[in-house]
């Protein structure tokens, strides 16, 4: 009785997986019927993303959603053939393909969202404190805003500065955002990581925060 391949995690692949993989890299009809049947898969997640953000795109139709989901589901298929030998089973294969077309769905909407906008890149933190608050809390909030306003002019780079707050005060996509830079989304993580540590250790020091570990950062 012969057993299957075992994963980089030393877990056999069930027999279904395993057809998956070796009719994908088959040359022949088998090949062609299995990136078919990829395909549908991964329309399916591109559809069901695209439907889910649509509200991103208030100007789209029916059939322009649906062409968008044609093109994502292509890309998908692209990107998972590419990096079949990536796969390690801790999933079934097709629900591992599924999230690539979840994934570039997400990033073809946000782009789509934001191709006529126009990116700021803020130099300085415009803090808005909700008037409605009491006594004690405002002054709180207006302190604590005082103090971090200060962290980010003294301690971060510009581009540091830049970085935070186009993703986090201006809610910049990051995938948008590293293509308008000519960045990547990795370079952009480690400076906005980066640029948090050294925020929350002056927040520290200042006394407006606690000396825990941030267990949230990257």
């Amino acid at each position: 009785m012969s057993t299957l391949p075992p994963t980089t995690s030393g877990v056999a692949r069930p027999a279904a997986d395993q057809e998956w993989l070796t009719d994908l890299v088959d040359d022949g009809p088998a090949g062609r019927q299995a990136v078919r049947r990829l395909r549908e898969v991964l329309l399916r997640a591109t559809r069901h993303q695209i439907w889910r953000l649509r509200d991103l795109l208030p100007g789209a139709g029916t059939a322009e959603l649906e062409d968008l989901a044609q093109q994502c589901a292509d890309d998908a298929v692209v990107a998972v053939l590419h990096r079949l030998s990536t796969f390690e089973g801790r999933s079934r294969f097709t629900t591992w393909a599924y999230k690539f077309g979840v994934n570039i769905a997400g990033v073809a909407v946000r782009r789509q969202a934001w191709r006529h906008r126009e990116i700021l890149l803020p130099d300085a933190l415009t803090w808005h404190i909700d008037p409605a608050q009491t006594p004690d809390a405002l002054a709180g909030a207006a302190d604590l805003a005082r103090a971090l306003e200060a962290a980010i002019s003294r301690e971060l780079t510009p581009h540091q500065r830049r970085i935070l707050l186009s993703l986090v005060v201006e809610q910049v996509p990051i995938d948008v955002l590293a293509e308008r830079l000519g960045s990547t989304r990795n370079a952009l993580y480690k400076t906005l990581h980066d640029a948090r540590r050294k925020l929350r250790a002056a927040l520290v020091a200042s006394g407006h925060l606690d000396n825990r570990p941030d267990r949230s950062a990257p």
